[in-house]
Formats: C-alpha cells, structure tokens, sequence
C-alpha cells in the first residue's frame, strides 16, 4: 500500500509491479567539484542513495541512472563519467557510463542491460528539456520522457534534493509509467512528516547559515502555523533579527547589505512584533587584525563569526529538554576550527537530550563524524536537501512528490 507522506498517497518500492525489471533511476548527486582538476570533492550524496541501488539490484531489476551535475554555462556543469566512477566504488558493483542521455547510444544501452546490471547515462542537463521548469502534464510528453520511457519499465525517484524543481527528469516519468519513491526520498519524506505532524514538545528549530532570504521564509511559515516552540537564531540570520531590534552589528553591517538585508531586516520586525519564542544570541566569537575574543551582543568589535559562551549553554539548556529538533544552517563559520564550537556543541545538546533530530546541510556530516559513536547512534536523519528541505519547510508542496502521487491516477498504458 502506498505510503501516506505529506498529506499525499506515495508509491514504495514495495508498490512497483512484479513486471519492473528495467527501472529508470533519477537521483541526486550534484556535488563539489575541483574546478581545476574535474575531481568529485564529497561523495556523501552518493553514499544516500546506496540502499535504494542496491536493493533494487539484489532483487534482480537492472537501472539505468538519471542524474545532473551543475547549471549549463557554470563551472561545474561536467560530464557524468567521473559520478559513474564514484558511484560504482561506494555501491562496490561496475558502473557502466553511457556518453549520452536520450539518443540511440542511450536507448540501446539500456534495452542491452541484463538483471543486476546497472549504467549511468549523462548530465540530464544536457537535454534542455531538464533544465525548463514546466508542469507534468507538459513535461509528459516531452521527447526525453518519450524516448526513455520506451525502454525501461518504471521509475524510481530518490532524487529528494532536486524535488522542489519541476523538470522532465523529476515530474513526468509518474505520468507514463509505474513509478515510486526510492528508499532515500521515502526516509526525508518520514523525516519532514515527524517535523510537521510530530505531537512531541517543546519543538526546537535552529535557524542559521548565511542563505538569509530562504531562512527568514521558513521562520515566517513556523511561526505563522505554530510549528515550533522555539527559534533559536543563528550565523548570520540571529545578526540580521539582531538589526531588526536596533543593535550595531559592528563589521556584519556591509555582509548583510550584500544580501539584500534592507526588506529583509523589516519582515524580521514583523515577526519579531508577533511575540513568538525567537532567541537571539547574547555573545558572539568576534574575529579583528586575526584575534579572536568574546563580545557581546550589543557591542560587537570586529567580525562575529560563531556564538559565544553564554548563548551556547542557553541554547544547550532549551535543546536538552526538546522532544523534536530541527537544525538548518551551522552557527559560525564551521570552515576555520576557530569558530566551530558553536555549531558542534549545539549539536551534542541536541543529541544528549534524547529528542528526534533532523540536520539539514551537508556540513553537520563533518560534525556529526567527529562525535562519539554513542551520540552518531542518536541522529534522527541527515537530510541531503538544500532548496527542496527550504521549499517543504515553507509550506510549498514538492513537485517531484505531487508527482508521484498523481501516478496512481493514471493506468500507465502505453
């Protein structure tokens, strides 16, 4: 039976005919790229979807895997021959590449494919069919969708960090063939139901990093449906709320200029006029002339890059006793050792506390890595969603998930 995920009816791989022998696999493993020498930086993305091709391998289905890699005109926009290298060593089963993504090269690969077998075709983007955002109906029938959906026998999404686009690649294969959610998109779908429909409390939200406008929507869409019982801000969206009162930010000033910070410091006042539990820090590690020292908030001397003292074990004392934790965004500049205690011991709270835990952002992996094996052993989930878990988090349905749900509408004859 189809899963019930964010108020829609979801496909499992459980839910696929017996007749799916030959899937389509759209996942996401859009990574860091080495611009001088083409190298695969972090293979973490790889690694989520590892259960998903390897169930589907051990139950004898062969795949044909639909991936991209950057944006057309951009540095990392790359061929995929280096993902099916690092693929094939983190699943430890031989990764065919296909230097093609709907042609005949293409098509014959994958009706060539035995059980067991799996290739990866090209960046999907080189097809600009993937790269236009246009609605499944129209997307159905686009020439990739035809041509591919000729040669394979279902589809399988577990490309949950691309699924708030509504590209041909992500929403119109659910329309013209029996799909599914992979076990990857099946576990941050479970993930986002526990944050929204989760009873526990207190719910505890950790609001940072530097993506400012995407932060402030989903503190707007928290605290206009009662989702969290705290925000505690951080990074530079606790300097921006800071702003929002009236406090110098001292050197953060320009960096939020930079981001547009003039509407955004107003709705940070609007919300803050709400009453709702918005913390924001007391102290900061501030950075001048390369020397480190503890400020206060309203004092701040120089370039504040993590949380200081005072507002770690005030914000450790509230994620201790949360029953749900939410963490986006780290709390300092995490890249220099300097002025990662903040995000790591908050962090630790969460986790000592007992509550479900879900981290949003590929820098908790370094920190969470680092941790004792006791307290690794307590992570809720590490969600590989950037945009898509900003785009779910502020009420937007996911086209790629409204896409699979309107599969078990159609009859899929073809």
């Amino acid at each position: 039976m189809p899963a019930k995920l964010l108020g829609l009816s979801i496909p499992l791989l459980e839910d696929l005919p017996s007749s799916c022998n030959r899937i389509l696999l759209r996942i996401d493993v859009n990574s860091p790229i080495d611009p001088a020498t083409g190298r695969i930086l972090d293979d973490t993305r790889f690694r989520a979807h590892r259960e998903t091709i390897l169930e589907l391998l051990d139950s004898g289905k062969s795949i044909a895997v639909l991936a991209h890699q950057g944006r057309p005109g951009e540095e990392d926009f790359t061929s995929l021959e280096a993902h099916a290298e690092t693929l094939s060593r983190v699943i430890g089963v031989p990764v065919k590449f296909v230097e093609d993504v709907i042609g005949p090269e293409a098509r014959r690969a994958i009706k060539s494919l035995n059980p067991g077998e799996i290739l990866m075709l090209d960046n999907t983007r080189l097809v600009s069919e993937d790269y236009i955002e246009a609605p499944p109906e129209v997307h159905a029938k686009s020439i990739m969708v035809r041509r591919l959906s000729e040669v394979a026998d279902c589809y399988v999404n577990d490309a949950f960090a691309a699924s708030h686009r509504s590209q041909a690649s992500l929403v119109g294969f659910p329309l013209v063939m029996p799909s599914a959610a992979g076990r990857l998109m099946q576990k941050e779908l479970e993930a986002m139901n526990r944050i929204l429909e989760s009873p526990g409390k207190p719910k505890v939200f950790v609001i940072g990093g530097s993506k400012l406008r995407d932060m402030i929507e989903v503190i707007e869409h928290t605290v206009k449906h009662g989702i969290a019982d705290y925000i505690l801000t951080t990074g530079l969206v606790a300097l921006l709320f800071l702003s929002a009162k009236g406090v110098d930010v001292g050197e953060a000033k320009e960096t939020l200029r930079k981001k547009g910070s003039e509407t955004l410091i107003a709705r940070a006042r609007r919300i803050l006029k709400t009453g709702a539990s918005i913390l924001i820090p007391r102290d900061f590690i501030v950075e001048k002339e390369d020397e480190t020292s503890v400020n206060k908030a309203g004092n701040l001397e120089g370039a504040p890059k993590d949380i200081g003292p005072e507002t770690i074990a005030e914000y450790s004392r509230i994620l201790r006793e949360a029953r749900l934790v939410v963490m986006k965004g780290p709390a300092g500049v995490i890249e220099d050792p300097r002025f990662r205690r903040g995000t790591e011991e908050l962090v630790k709270a969460a986790l000592e506390g007992g509550a479900y835990t879900v981290f949003g952002g590929g820098h908790f992996n370094v920190i969470i890595s680092s941790l004792d094996e006791h307290l690794r052993k307590r992570v809720g989930h590490i969600s590989t969603g950037g945009g898509a878990l900003v785009y779910a988090l502020t009420g937007r349905t996911l086209p790629a998930v409204e896409a699979l749900s309107a599969s078990l509408n159609f009859p899929h004859n073809r």
